[in-house]
């Protein structure tokens, strides 16, 4: 049977391949890839706690279509802002937008 412990330890890989991604790649698209994994991570704990803690509720559920919205507007603009980085430097490395220093 799964339980608990089980999800936990999915939902904590994917949050330690997120963050490995996003402290250590150098492309945008890729930091943004393993945001969403950080993401994905939070909502596998949201939804699992609620189906083992509160099965009668749908808070977990709520809480993860919360966050799935949030992610897609953060997509969105993050996507948006690389484009528009990549039409004025002609590339997408996270160490070379330094257009906001002084």
């Amino acid at each position: 049977m799964i339980g608990l412990t089980h999800y936990l330890i999915v939902a904590a890989a994917l949050f330690c391949i997120g963050a490995y991604g996003v402290v250590v790649k150098k492309n945008a698209i890729a930091v943004m890839m393993g945001l969403e994994f950080m993401l994905n991570a939070i909502n596998i704990n949201l939804v699992a706690f609620n189906h083992f803690l509160h099965p009668n509720l749908v808070l977990g559920q709520v809480f993860a279509m919360f966050i799935v919205g949030i992610a897609a507007a953060e997509v969105a603009l993050g996507l948006a802002i690389i484009l528009s980085l990549y039409r004025q430097r002609h590339s997408i490395a996270v160490d070379e937008m330094d257009i906001l220093k002084w």
